[in-house]
């Protein structure tokens, strides 16, 4: 890979970032969604000052970070929760940890303390990243949700719950 550069996410990324999270759908230990949705309902979903994309000067957008708030609550004001997705072709080359380092940047300097995740047991390469990171692991919620669709349909899955406290806020 070439020199690798994160910049804001822009609704003119969306065909390379939803096939980014297709590819993330597709192979089931991502998430529970079964479908990309529309840019629209992405774009409303998530805090539009917190999302970027990794690009590269050869294979293009290799990956993408995006959050959103984890309640309307005024007391939780500075906690997020976050996705991050790398494409299956630019995987173990620092891609997630760009994107990850964006995103606690851009967040550090709004103010925002807690950066949290949820990631399947099986999906050591993104747990393994967050640890890198700076996050720790928080529990495992147990068979929280049932896959619909996909390899891993009608199977119930625990998902490990990590987040990453600022030293600098709070």
């Amino acid at each position: 890979m070439t020199a690798l550069r994160t910049v804001p996410l822009a609704a003119t990324h969306w065909p390379w970032v939803a096939a980014v999270y297709a590819a993330g759908i597709e192979e089931g230990h991502a998430t529970f969604e079964t479908e990309v949705p529309r840019w629209e309902d992405f774009d409303a979903a998530r805090l539009a000052d917190h999302r970027f994309v990794a690009l590269d000067a050869d294979l293009g957008l290799v990956g993408w970070v995006a959050c959103s708030p984890t309640s309307t609550r005024p007391v939780y004001r500075g906690v997020v929760e976050h996705s991050v997705y790398v494409d299956p072709a630019a995987r173990g080359r620092g891609v997630g940890r760009a994107l990850l380092d964006a995103l606690v940047a851009s967040t550090e300097a709004a103010g925002i303390w807690t950066i949290q995740s949820g990631i399947f047991p099986e999906n050591v390469a993104s747990l393994a990243l967050h640890r890198a990171a700076g996050f720790v692991e928080v529990g495992v919620r147990r068979r929280l949700g049932l896959m619909r669709g996909g390899p891993c349909d009608g199977r119930w899955r625990d998902v490990v719950l990590m987040e990453r406290r600022s030293e600098v806020v709070g």
